[in-house]
């Protein structure tokens, strides 16, 4: 069937041809729903009444479908429209790779991020057991910003019946019965042996094209350069490789690379897409200059000294081994907190002394509550400090003898022998501190740069600013380190950006001349030791090395760690070493993969949406039909709606910044979400739940906005506000909805701001009474949750004990259900009588711990009030905080035997 523009498939507007893509045409189309620019491939009419290609055509639907990363292109749907079947995918603006290069070869600086992004891509798909099959440089798009997109993942293209007239870099795929024996898949220039010999495929096939495209990039040429497919086919198995033509600036290790990727057998090739990842993202090795050959000294004097230094060698090596230092092996074993304590994990929980003989550690006792515990490792047991309720970030004293921690919007410091705490200054929402030399403590403030206060107590003072210029939103996770040699303190810290955690970077700032370099990209939680550079990435730890006196990386990365617990939300990662060398980390995934699944009041559960992803905030539209997630992709936070009903995910918000937390409006079309759109701290936003029209901008502050409830009328919205002043705190904003597509809003009004923290004010089904948690409780300051009269004035009331948050009200006007501290779900049954709020003794409302997710909302009550939407591990099975900790000895002489040139 012909396809013109002005056509519809369904509410598809056909706009113009883009080309020929996989299995079918490509078309720019409008989406007359969400009006937004869409591409749709057409299946030729060759294909309908071919029942194998038509089952390839859904198969591609359902294989791009399941792939969701900031590097290859989205699918929206599968349409089927007056005989035309068609798959509506993400229009990615800007040029293929292909074109790129056909302007010639790209320099190094800008191949690299290119080549990463590539790679990263590959390495999301191959890790959920999906080949290409087909990568090459004109399935790669190039947007504007720099931002690769992967076309075509797991597509099998249509070729015709001869392929011996085609160019190779443009042949048609060859494609017959899948990834079975016999069957040619991928275009001939970039295909692997295998798969020109038609033999069984996996993901080595990938890695081939990889190395082929990035040797095309680097050199402006095809690695396979041949007039025909069936000359390619043949120079694949059998020809030389010019490796000579790649240009001479190439780094080794990137010549290294390539020659691994490029392998024919299959078993010598590079094993493993991630490595390729890894070595991009290492810096340049150092080399040593060659002695010039115009060098005047006499090559008799040189040969005398030789014979010299050869008679002297002998003793020299048995003195040198006499004075070397024994390389001791790595010892590695497991240490369990005790049965009554874990840890908790939602902040940085782990820290050794600088002489590695006591640990120190945040974690959740019996009672609920967060403490700080002390360890000396030649002890069996733990000791609780006392003074310490909710401490969260703690840090050691260069000396060993004082903690340092933050509690009740404070920085405090306890003494490592116990005692009481003392207060040094205010320091509400912080992420990481570290104590010099010099007697000052940095720390970082969540969406700010790092502050510095006196040890012995004073006003902190501002240390960095964020760089706007690079998007960044936060500066965090500081490490303070002395020079002796330089003579002055150094600190490290991780810059987050817009785009996520995954692409935030490691820089070092010196104290003396306020200077600033950074280190590393695509890296987080960066700490200093025995030469080397450790930091986290992807949930593994990799080291490399650095030199400290200039303040740079000397050599490429080395993985140590394969899964140590990390968070995506936060870029902690909880691990921490001694001077000395001793280690510790907690072993386990980074937090982040979930499944979503109903739960009743019995324990039971079953799947709602099982399949893994990064998901948080699950909000129920008011019908219950619809579900609002925040979806952490890569780099890309967005709010996704799911249908329960069509068992659909559609994608709200595209955007390279931050959206979350979203809330729906009483009327089920709208909702509220924050977003650091325009600007580097996030605000409240306004769109239609069925993505059709712009998101509207509410507000404007300076400060980070988060929406959280509506009331009933849909005339409020609750929101909590960080403020320098006093931390979080709640607010209303008075919404006019008499044109909900262009809602206009007045001043924003404090309902409630105290030197604590207010956190997550909720409306009960009557507007009435506002649900909240706060850590004002004078006995513990912990959170708890309270409830007090709207729009007030009037009492307050307690309604948990020993610990909770995100408080959710049945529709029912006689249950308040909220988060105990160990993750389960607790209910409090409750009357209101004129201006008295009467709540029973809480009680435990379901046996299951909840997926951990810190302070993100991980459940929400349907509407008809018996049972809940909540987040599960990806087994299914109860998330149980960790109570053990690896740790391994002589660490820093792993670190040298893994050092670049040893063996």
């Amino acid at each position: 069937m012909p396809i013109a523009p002005g056509m519809r498939l369904g509410p598809y507007e056909v706009i113009a041809p883009l080309g020929a893509g996989g299995m079918g045409e490509v078309y720019r189309a409008r989406d007359t729903r969400l009006d937004r620019a869409v591409a749709v491939k057409v299946l030729p009419d060759a294909f309908a009444n071919d029942a194998e290609r038509l089952a390839r055509f859904q198969r591609e639907a359902q294989v791009l479908a399941s792939l969701n990363h900031s590097n290859i292109a989205a699918i929206y749907g599968l349409e089927e429209s007056g005989g035309v079947r068609a798959l509506v995918m993400e229009l990615v603006e800007g040029p293929t790779l292909g074109d790129r290069i056909s302007d010639g070869a790209i320099p190094w600086d800008d191949a690299v991020p290119i080549a990463q992004q590539i790679a990263e891509a590959l390495e999301y798909a191959h890790e959920r057991g999906i080949v290409h099959r087909d990568l090459k440089p004109a399935n790669v798009k190039v947007t504007p910003e720099g931002k690769v997109k992967v076309l075509d993942f797991g597509l099998a293209k249509a070729m015709s019946e001869d392929p011996q007239g085609q160019h190779p870099a443009n042949s048609p795929t060859l494609s017959w019965a899948a990834t079975k024996s016999g069957v040619i898949l991928g275009t001939a220039a970039y295909m692997s042996p295998e798969q020109a010999r038609g033999t069984t495929v996996d993901r080595r096939a990938d890695i081939w094209a990889f190395g082929a495209v990035l040797f095309e990039v680097l050199t402006g040429t095809r690695l396979i350069n041949e007039a025909t497919a069936s000359d390619a086919l043949a120079a694949v198995l059998k020809s030389d490789l010019n490796f000579g033509a790649l240009p001479d600036a190439t780094p080794p290790r990137i010549r290294r690379l390539i020659e691994r990727c490029l392998k024919r057998d299959p078993k010598l090739r590079l094993r493993d897409i991630g490595e390729a990842r890894i070595i991009l993202d290492s810096p340049e090795e150092q080399t040593v200059a060659p002695t010039p050959l115009g060098s005047s000294r006499p090559w008799g004097w040189i040969a005398a000294t030789g014979v010299l230094a050869a008679t002297l060698a002998v003793a020299g090596i048995a003195l040198w081994r006499a004075t070397r230092p024994v390389s001791r092996p790595l010892l590695r074993f497991s240490a369990e907190l005790g049965a009554d304590v874990s840890l908790e994990t939602g902040s940085s929980s782990v820290i050794l002394s600088p002489d590695g003989s006591r640990l120190a550690f945040v974690g959740v006792a019996s009672d609920s509550k967060r403490h700080l515990y002390a360890r000396l490792l030649d002890q069996s047991h733990a000791t609780q400090l006392a003074g310490t309720d909710g401490a969260g970030d703690p840090f050691f004293s260069p000396d060993g003898q004082w903690i340092g921690f933050f509690a009740e919007g404070k920085l405090k410091k306890i003494s490592v022998q116990g005692g009481a705490a003392v207060t040094l200054c205010d320091a509400s929402g912080v992420r990481g501190g570290s104590w010099g030399e010099n007697g000052q403590i940095v720390f970082a403030l969540v969406a700010g740069g790092l502050a510095q206060a006196p040890a012995a107590g004073g006003a902190p003072t501002p240390l960095t600013e964020l760089d706007k210029g690079k998007t960044e939103n936060t500066h965090r996770w500081p490490q303070v380190i002395s020079r002796a040699g330089a003579g002055d303190q150094v600190v490290l810290f991780t810059a987050g950006n817009s785009m996520g955690f995954e692409y935030a970077s490691i820089e070092v700032l010196s104290l003396k001349t306020h200077q600033r370099k950074t280190l590393l990209r695509s890296g987080t939680h960066g700490r200093y030791g025995a030469g080397h550079l450790v930091y986290a990435h992807q949930g593994a730890l990799f080291a490399a090395p650095m030199d400290l006196d200039r303040l740079e990386l000397t050599g490429p990365a080395t993985p140590l760690v394969e899964e140590v617990v990390s968070d995506v939300r936060t870029g902690v990662a909880q691990f921490a070493f001694s001077q000395n060398g001793e280690f510790v980390f907690v072993a386990g995934k980074t937090s982040g993969a979930a499944i979503v699944g109903w739960l009743d009041s019995s324990g039971k559960t079953q799947p709602l949406r099982d399949v893994p992803g990064a998901y948080t905030t699950p909000r129920f539209s008011p019908d219950g039909k619809r579900l609002a997630m925040t979806v952490i992709e890569g780099s890309n936070w967005d709010i996704w709606v799911y249908d329960l009903e069509r068992d659909t995910m559609s994608r709200l918000t595209v955007r390279p910044e931050e959206d979350s937390f979203p809330v729906w409006a009483p009327d089920g079309k709208h909702i509220v979400f924050q977003s650091s759109r325009g600007g580097v701290v996030s605000n409240l936003y306004w769109i239609r739940s069925d993505g059709a029209g712009q998101a509207i901008r509410l507000t404007e502050s300076k400060n980070s906005q988060t929406p959280v409830s509506f009331s009933p009328d849909g005339k409020r919205l609750a929101f909590t506000e960080n403020t320098p002043e006093s931390g979080f705190d709640i607010f209303t904003l008075p919404l006019d909805l008499n044109d909900p597509e262009h809602p206009k809003t007045s001043k924003a009004e404090p309902f409630l701001r105290t030197p604590a923290s207010e956190v997550r004010p909720a409306f009960s089904p009557d507007g009435r009474w506002l649900a909240y948690s706060s850590n004002e409780s004078e006995s513990s300051r912990t959170f708890e949750v309270y409830v007090r009269p709207f729009p007030g004035p009037g009492g307050k009331w307690q309604i948990s004990t020993g610990g909770g948050g995100l408080p959710v009200w049945s529709p029912n006007g006689k249950e308040l259900f909220y988060r105990a501290s160990d993750g389960r779900i607790m209910v409090a049954n409750y009357s209101a009588k004129g201006d008295t709020f009467q709540a029973d003794k809480p009680k435990l409302w379901s046996q299951k711990q909840l997926f951990a997710q810190g302070n993100y909302p991980n459940f929400d009550l349907a509407p008809d009030g018996k049972r809940f939407a909540v987040l599960l591990a990806p087994d299914g099975t109860e998330a149980k905080p960790p109570n053990h900790l690896t740790f391994l000895l002589n660490f820093f002489d792993e670190l040298q035997r893994k050092a670049p040139g040893k063996n």
